[in-house]
């Protein structure tokens, strides 16, 4: 809808730092509105001192706000060679790629049960989002320019890693806010969409400096909405997982296709049907405790390794919160694999 003659009258690069900022601001006000309801004895959460030791655990935090910076950009990006429905089809290659990075990342284990259950929500999401073909057209017409296929691989490769990172990152610092580790993260995310106005200002004139420039009500729609997607995604990313989080959306898209249907007459094809039906049933074979009892070890404890002392299994209970959604795909950690998960 913000496009215009096919492309874009503002700059996608002040959206993005529009967005972090209106994150940050709300990161702000939610760490004044905490530390007002802050317990006798706790910890200031607006000193210097906590901030400055929170800055420093939390450092990590700028991986994945400079992936997202990509990320964001490459939204815009992709709008100009494929049409949304498409881009939306793609973006679901993201459910494996983000199952891979977990494995390797941050050790976890999953099931054969659980791979096949992965494979069967890529299936449902994109048999729910395929659409009849024009007459006469007997295949899926795409661009296949060498730029497309780049901004393909890396749409799909970046904001996977950005999430897992994202993930680890928030949970390596548990005891730290979500609303300061949010601060920190916006906060990155804003310096590094900051700088590259900057570069572009140098590379194009200073004219390309003003950020509200080709703006409308279209663009602050978007800044609202993505703001809001990258507050609530942080509460999964901490409390849950990123597995849960791409369940999370495939629901939200059934529940508002059923409700379009409801309210407005919007009609349900078949392809919506059976893409539920899958998508139900790779739910529940993902999250069904026959998938680990069978697949996985029994063996091990569970616990989230800190990246600075090692020292996690203090922290361990949190995985509570989250059972029969993330208890399945912890990692089990074993005597001999105390190592950083990041590499050095």
């Amino acid at each position: 809808m913000s496009k215009v003659d096919g492309g874009f009258k503002f700059s996608p690069i002040s959206v993005n730092f529009l967005t972090e900022a209106a994150k940050v601001l709300f990161a702000i006000i939610m760490l004044l509105f905490q530390a007002r309801h802050q317990k006798v004895g706790d910890k200031p959460l607006h000193s210097v001192s906590t901030f400055v030791q929170a800055a420093r655990n939390n450092v990590l935090l700028a991986v994945p706000a400079f992936l997202y910076a990509i990320n964001n950009y490459l939204k815009f990006i992709m709008q100009l060679y494929f049409n949304p429905a498409t881009v939306k089809m793609l973006s679901n290659l993201k459910v494996l790629v983000i199952a891979v990075l977990l494995r390797f990342i941050m050790r976890r284990r999953f099931s054969i049960i659980q791979w096949e259950a992965l494979v069967l929500l890529l299936i449902g999401i994109s048999v729910n989002q395929l659409r009849p073909l024009p007459e006469g057209t007997t295949a899926l017409v795409l661009p296949v320019t060498m730029g497309a296929y780049i901004c393909t691989l890396v749409f799909v490769t970046v904001p996977s890693l950005a999430s897992v990172y994202n993930e680890y990152a928030l949970k390596s610092q548990f005891e730290t806010s979500i609303y300061l580790q949010n601060l920190f993260l916006y906060g990155y995310g804003a310096i590094f969409n900051f700088l590259a106005i900057l570069v572009k200002a140098i590379f194009k004139g200073s004219g390309s400096f003003d950020i509200l420039q080709g703006h409308s009500k279209a663009t602050m729609f978007i800044i609202f909405n993505n703001a809001a997607q990258g507050i609530l995604s942080s509460f999964f990313f901490k409390y849950a997982d990123t597995i849960l989080k791409k369940y999370s959306s495939t629901a939200a898209t059934i529940f508002t296709g059923i409700a379009s249907a409801a309210l407005f007459g919007h009609t349900l094809t078949i392809n919506f049907m059976l893409g539920i039906s899958i998508v139900f049933i790779s739910m529940h074979q993902c999250f069904s405790p026959l998938s680990k009892e069978k697949d996985e070890p029994q063996n091990g404890t569970l616990e989230m390794k800190d990246i600075q002392n090692n020292q996690r299994s203090n922290n361990s209970s949190f995985l509570n919160m989250t059972v029969g959604a993330t208890e399945d795909a912890s990692h089990r950690i074993g005597s001999d694999e105390m190592h950083p998960l990041l590499p050095t």
